[in-house]
């Protein structure tokens, strides 16, 4: 075990853990969206995980630093929250809000709207409707490209829990989705049974359709 001051108070992690993990870990919390305990290459792309660390000119993701000894970090500056904010808005401004969501107002950006202090619906952005990809007629799952941050969570468990990727990618740019394209090619799919990407989904982008009826088509 290692100490490392955050926000003025002494904190203990374990070697190796990240910036991130060791804030988590110690119930400091982080705006974080595509992060998952134990993924070893975090892709850092929701852009909210900022902190300043001692030493350092700017902030920096706290995903993709390695906690040391004796680090001084702060996670509430005014040029972090700024961050934060800003990686925010970005993200709202192309996010589907529905009375009907599967999230129900428990998903994370309801949280990281009421840590930043300000409302989950953005003024200062106006809503980008983004073109809606063909459509994925799979069976059990239902996805909602307006709600989906493109964290890849769902992308990464699929394919460290069943050693094939049953969800990726698809499309460029702003017009990028998560696919279920190529399911109907596996023998034997599992989804039926799985709840790995519904339960690591951040904002309830994917979820079983029989469950959430009224969400299919709202």
């Amino acid at each position: 075990m290692m100490e490392l001051t955050v926000d003025g108070r002494t904190v203990q992690a374990r070697e190796g853990r990240t910036v991130l993990e060791a804030c988590l870990e110690n119930d400091i919390y982080v705006p974080n969206l595509c992060f998952l305990k134990g993924m070893e290459n975090p892709p850092a792309s929701c852009r909210l995980c900022f902190v300043e660390i001692e030493g350092r000119p700017r902030p920096v993701s706290s995903c993709k630093v390695e906690a040391r000894p004796g680090m001084v970090v702060r996670t509430d500056t005014e040029a972090v929250k700024k961050l934060q904010l800003s990686g925010f808005q970005l993200l709202m401004s192309c996010h589907h809000l529905h009375p009907h969501c599967p999230a129900e107002r428990g998903c994370d950006m309801w949280r990281i709207a009421r840590h930043l202090g300000v409302k989950i619906k953005q003024k200062r952005l106006d809503y980008i409707r983004r073109d809606p990809p063909p459509p994925q007629d799979h069976p059990f799952l239902c996805y909602d490209y307006r709600r989906c941050v493109l964290c890849g969570r769902c992308v990464y468990v699929c394919r460290r829990k069943h050693g094939i990727s049953l969800l990726n990618f698809a499309g460029r740019g702003f017009d990028t989705v998560v696919s279920t394209y190529g399911w109907e090619d596996v023998e034997n799919p599992p989804c039926g049974e799985c709840r790995a990407c519904v339960e690591v989904c951040p904002t309830a982008a994917i979820f079983f359709k029989a469950e959430f009826p009224k969400a299919v088509h709202c």
